[in-house]
């Protein structure tokens, strides 16, 4: 579905993605874990057009999207749902979930999907006409995941949903990411809870210094002596 290849970042004259390759194959979940600055959150932002890559080329279902800009992409089916929730905070909960729809064809579709939504999230729809800074962390964090659904992804770049969320909250998050897969939704997911991801990716990368150190399924990185000595404290 999504193909990285050779990617090459750079913030100013910082590099920070290196000859990056990565391939998302469709219905799955794609794990990316790492250190804080691997990289990670600069390659979904890379994906999603807020960044350009120097070189390489990014495809999505086998058209080349490293040229276009953020709006067009989301059009495309991909959606980001960015670390920090970075919801419109003045706005109400329906409001945010409307900003996004904003794309041509998820407008015309917004409350067939809006009720898609609230069945998810049954709390947003009790919360619907509240301002979104008076919902709880991990409120917040799904109406930051509802809002990326209203665009009717294909494919959901996920960036670390459980940061700062209760233990019991982080548990529910991770079962409404295997429901979307579940859906058909493919996902590539960034989190630092790396035992947890790893348990439900059906594939795993683990970046490090903008390079891809080790990849496989989720299981076989669980078992590996890198993995549990850098990441699981083991």
């Amino acid at each position: 579905m999504l193909q990285v290849k050779n990617i090459n970042v750079f913030y100013g004259r910082i590099q920070v993605l290196w000859d990056l390759c990565l391939e998302v194959k469709e219905g799955e979940i794609l794990a990316l874990v790492g250190a804080n600055g691997a990289g990670k959150t600069t390659l979904l932002n890379t994906i999603s057009g807020i960044i350009r890559p120097s070189s390489g080329t990014i495809s999505f279902l086998g058209r080349r999207i490293d040229n276009l800009p953020p709006h067009e992409i989301v059009q495309l089916g991909i959606s980001h749902i960015p670390e920090g929730r970075r919801l419109f905070a003045d706005m109400s909960v329906l409001e945010n979930l409307e900003m996004g729809a904003y794309s041509r064809g998820s407008w015309k579709t917004r409350q067939k999907t809006l009720e898609e939504v609230f069945h998810l999230f049954p709390r947003l729809r009790e919360r619907a006409g509240q301002p979104a800074r008076t919902l709880s962390g991990g409120e917040q964090q799904m109406l930051a995941m509802g809002r990326g659904l209203m665009s009717k992804p294909k494919l959901c770049l996920i960036d670390e949903p459980s940061n700062g969320l209760a233990p019991k909250l982080v548990q529910e998050v991770f079962q409404i990411i295997r429901s979307l897969r579940e859906q058909g939704i493919t996902i590539l997911l960034v989190e630092q809870n790396v035992r947890q991801t790893l348990e439900i990716a059906d594939r795993a990368c683990v970046l490090e210094n903008g390079r891809i150190a080790l990849e496989g399924c989720g299981e076989e990185l669980l078992k590996s002596e890198h993995v549990r000595k850098a990441y699981l404290g083991l």
